[in-house]
């Protein structure tokens, strides 16, 4: 079973659900210049056995027009709002969330400010951009460093997935990336400012992975994970890049799936 919520009139964001109501539920996060059709080959290979929401953040694809503000906080907002009310009102139970690059930042934020709404949390190469040690070469620098919002869209793409997978768009789909720069450099600005959680007020499991091919900043950050929060883990994804949600579905799903039995969440 499958629905859509839309978010025509900018007061929500869009999202979609697959599964069986009543299964545990489990809330997909995407990225910056990412939208949630990215994580939809990682959906098909959960929802057999969860009742799995992928949305839309707010001023990306289908949640264009929601925003600004276009902050951390509101993010988390946005997600706390899906759980509580969309999605998850009916089956009772927190969610297990998955955060995707800055989507992991969202999910983390989450479980910090209402535990009650958060079973556990899987994070993939988020980014820490608001520590002193965070390099000055990665995609988020690249496009803080665009003189506008459009011409930051193209810069994080060139730099985190390469000049081809900018050059493959059409000029339609160039527009609409584009067109999300401006969400993208508010939410990146506001990370580097502050740091979105704090690891003592993180009680739920935490799972964090990231690809053998991972930029090392990255891997180093998620590495850390069990000496920041008392009740986390790392996992190395082999041959997978930045982009393991998309390229290593399987992988990604599998390592879900044992994390979440571990957790005996919906148990």
């Amino acid at each position: 079973m499958s629905s859509e919520g839309a978010a025509g009139d900018g007061s929500a964001v869009w999202s979609a659900a697959s599964g069986a109501i009543g299964d545990p539920l489990v809330v997909l996060v995407h990225g910056s210049m990412d939208r949630s059709a990215g994580l939809l080959r990682l959906s098909r290979r959960l929802d057999p056995a969860f009742r799995v929401v992928r949305y839309d953040r707010r001023g990306y694809g289908r949640s264009t027009a929601v925003g600004p503000p276009w902050t951390v906080e509101a993010n988390i907002e946005d997600l706390g709002a899906l759980i509580s009310t969309e999605h998850g009102a009916g089956d009772g139970g927190p969610a297990v969330v998955f955060g995707h690059s800055f989507g992991g930042n969202i999910a983390l934020g989450l479980a910090d400010r209402h535990p009650e709404l958060v079973a556990a949390v899987a994070v993939y190469e988020t980014p820490m951009s608001w520590l002193d040690t965070w390099p000055n070469n990665s995609a988020g620098a690249a496009a803080m460093a665009a003189p506008d919002a459009s011409g930051a869209a193209e810069a994080f793409i060139r730099r985190l997935v390469g000049d081809h997978a900018w050059d493959k768009l059409s000029p339609a789909k160039q527009d609409l990336r584009r067109a999300e720069g401006l969400a993208m450099v508010a939410e990146l600005a506001d990370l580097r400012v502050v740091a979105p959680w704090s690891p003592e007020r993180i009680d739920v499991p935490v799972l964090a992975m990231y690809g053998e091919n991972g930029r090392p900043h990255h891997r180093a950050a998620m590495s850390r994970f069990p000496d920041l929060l008392p009740n986390a883990e790392s996992l190395r994804l082999p041959d997978a890049g930045h982009a393991g949600p998309h390229s290593h579905a399987e992988a990604v799903a599998a390592a879900l799936h044992a994390f979440i039995g571990a957790t005996r969440v919906g148990g």
